[in-house]
């Protein structure tokens, strides 16, 4: 999916045990490192398509759509296409929204739709809006949903883009492949079996000496 995120997963920086008693009446508590969940903003690999209707935002931003219930979404998947009414929408047919509103293209206009780098859509000499390119204070609030993100959070603030850059007749591809998430997949297994041989290989130690050091008779 072009424009896609990956999701990644962290660990707290402490070791699995019994923790330290808290205040004179407090009890010792058993800690297992906890886990938590962050997206990957990182930009992704930049091809050229030759459609003029395919976008790619360089540096930080999100393409601003509509959504049919009438909420906003924001995605960096800018493969865009042309309706039966000549607006510019997704290839989920959302409506792409420029400065002023959707566009509106001329369909009995025999010209070509063109964007430029600065994010002006135009038809022949016609300009029909600019992309409205948004950002985030705080991108890590913001919900996913499919290739859409949504600024829910009361504490999200949307911050317009002032020098958009964009890059027309290309798509941004995601930050992530199959075969990279294969290999992260490989090394986590091989991880994991060393730690059960070595937890085995403890339990085998604690068992030995446990038997060696309880009394017979």
């Amino acid at each position: 999916v072009p424009g896609f995120r990956k999701d990644v997963v962290s660990f707290s920086a402490i070791e699995a045990g019994m923790m330290p008693a808290e205040g004179p009446s407090g009890r010792e508590q058993f800690q297992m490192p906890t886990a938590s969940t962050a997206t990957n903003f990182s930009p992704g690999e930049y091809r050229q398509t030759g459609r003029n209707t395919d976008v790619a935002i360089e540096g930080q931003g999100f393409f601003e759509v509509e959504l049919p219930d009438g909420r906003l979404g924001y995605t960096r998947d800018g493969e865009f296409g042309l309706n039966s009414s000549g607006k510019l929408v997704t290839k989920d047919g959302y409506l792409v929204m420029g400065d002023g509103g959707p566009f509106q293209v001329d369909l009995s206009n025999s010209k070509p739709l063109a964007v430029s780098a600065s994010g002006e859509v135009s038809q022949g000499a016609d300009v029909k809006g600019r992309f409205k390119v948004v950002n985030f204070n705080n991108p890590q609030l913001l919900q996913r949903a499919g290739g859409y993100f949504f600024g829910d959070s009361p504490d999200i603030q949307l911050e317009p883009v002032d020098k958009v850059r964009l890059k027309p007749g290309a798509l941004e591809g995601a930050n992530t492949s199959p075969m990279s998430e294969m290999n992260s997949l490989l090394t986590a297994m091989r991880m994991f079996e060393t730690n059960s041989r070595l937890l085995q290989m403890q339990d085998q130690h604690l068992e030995r000496v446990t038997r060696e050091l309880t009394p017979t008779g």
